[in-house]
């Protein structure tokens, strides 16, 4: 189904910067709309609603997810993958049916969307499929050929894994996630998918020798070709070239008495090393922690808000500008979720860049955000928005130009 995007031309508001706002301005160009209920937001949503993923694809356009195609539930219900073009041409690729019963047979709720080395969209599901514990897709750009690549927990005991978001393109071309349970012990898998055959196996199982969870936030790709990730608070690295793995405990410390941890996944940061986002357990205060890729020099920077309490989804990647840009789901400036700048080097704040808002045109709570080859930035608002009458809103699509 086509929908047409309007897109606003870009502005930049020049305002003085100073260690907390900028006065950039997030400009909506797409907002995801929902009809029935307007008053208590339920309804169906044609488009989706709630987006939550989005990717820069190689042929210049967008692709993202959305997690729902109808709202009115405490559970998300189907969701769509959808595609958007730079002179606002949009097309809803496929849509999350319920099937018999509401199983949702093809999955329900996508998370995780990359482009592998064959132009094609591979996703996952959080849940749904024949098991309910969702799956592995492929699907064309044009939204054609959908297949079910895997079924998660549809080996006997899980042994194949579960809950595993579709991650990173290896350096063999093979594509690599994560469960965060299942697998031969019951504490998760590293898996990989052989696009050229569709072939799905499990290349590494977990086991509770040093955490009692199973990895978190999915993998990264750092040089040689090597994978990285969580697992509570103890950071892998696993070699696909020859299975080599290593594990190390890294000393997140009491604050105030109460625990910290991992709020985030890895990201590169700029001088090579592994940094995320901690956050405190039951008390404000998120911050910027980096350890060397063999899990040496742990650094546990100062909170940039000791202020901001984490409960909602956190976001941060590495920008152009080599600072980290993070989405704040709820609270720290903005009860609507903000962007701010944070330095790598000090982990202090450098600035807030946006804030967000339920009644502002630009949707609340922010939860993805990608940097285009312009230097400009794309992301998503999960809810809110400006709709006609008749609607409501359920996200938006923004860019933020920040003048890098």
């Amino acid at each position: 189904m086509k929908v047409k995007l309007l897109i606003a031309a870009l502005v930049v508001i020049a305002l003085g910067q100073s260690a907390h706002a900028t006065g950039l301005q997030p400009v909506p160009v797409y907002t995801f709309l929902c009809s029935g209920n307007v008053q208590f937001r339920y309804g169906k949503c044609p488009q989706g609603g709630r987006p939550d993923v989005l990717l820069a694809g190689s042929d210049g356009k967008l692709y993202g997810t959305t997690q729902v195609s109808e709202e009115g539930d405490s559970d998300p219900l189907g969701g769509t993958i959808f595609s958007y073009t730079a002179d606002g041409k949009g097309q809803v690729l496929y849509t999350f049916q319920p099937g018999a019963g509401n199983t949702y047979p093809n999955g329900d709720m996508p998370s995780g969307l990359i482009e592998g080395p064959d132009g094609k969209l591979y996703g996952s599901t959080l849940s749904g499929g024949s098991t309910g514990y969702g799956l592995l897709f492929r699907i064309n750009r044009d939204g054609s050929d959908f297949t079910i690549v895997h079924t998660f927990c549809s080996s006997l005991n899980c042994a194949d894994g579960v809950g595993g978001t579709l991650s990173v393109i290896g350096a063999d071309g093979d594509l690599y996630g994560a469960g965060s349970s299942g697998g031969a012990y019951g504490y998760g898998v590293i898996y990989r998918v052989i696009p050229s055959t569709g072939e799905y196996d499990v290349v590494f199982n977990f086991t509770n020798a040093l955490s009692d969870s199973g990895p978190s936030f999915g993998v990264i790709l750092g040089s040689g070709g090597i994978l990285y990730g969580l697992q509570g608070n103890e950071l892998f690295q696993y070699n696909p070239a020859n299975g080599d793995f290593s594990e190390t405990t890294l000393p997140f410390p009491l604050v105030n008495g109460l625990p910290s941890g991992p709020a985030t996944g890895l990201t590169i940061g700029p001088n090579g090393n592994l940094c995320g986002l901690y956050a405190i357990y039951s008390s404000p205060g998120v911050g910027v922690f980096e350890v060397n890729t063999d899990g040496s020099n742990f650094q546990f920077l100062p909170a940039y808000d000791p202020n901001f309490i984490h409960s909602g989804p956190i976001y941060m990647m590495l920008a152009s500008d080599q600072n980290f840009w993070v989405t704040e789901y709820i609270g720290g400036s903005s009860d609507g979720g903000a962007i701010v700048k944070v330095s790598p080097t000090t982990g202090g704040l450098l600035a807030t860049e946006a804030t967000f808002s339920s009644t502002g045109n630009t949707g609340a709570y922010p939860d993805v955000l990608i940097q285009l080859k312009n230097k400009t930035f794309v992301g998503a608002t999960t809810q809110y928005g400006t709709a006609a009458s008749g609607h409501f809103a359920d996200g938006v699509i923004f860019h933020l130009n920040a003048g890098l």
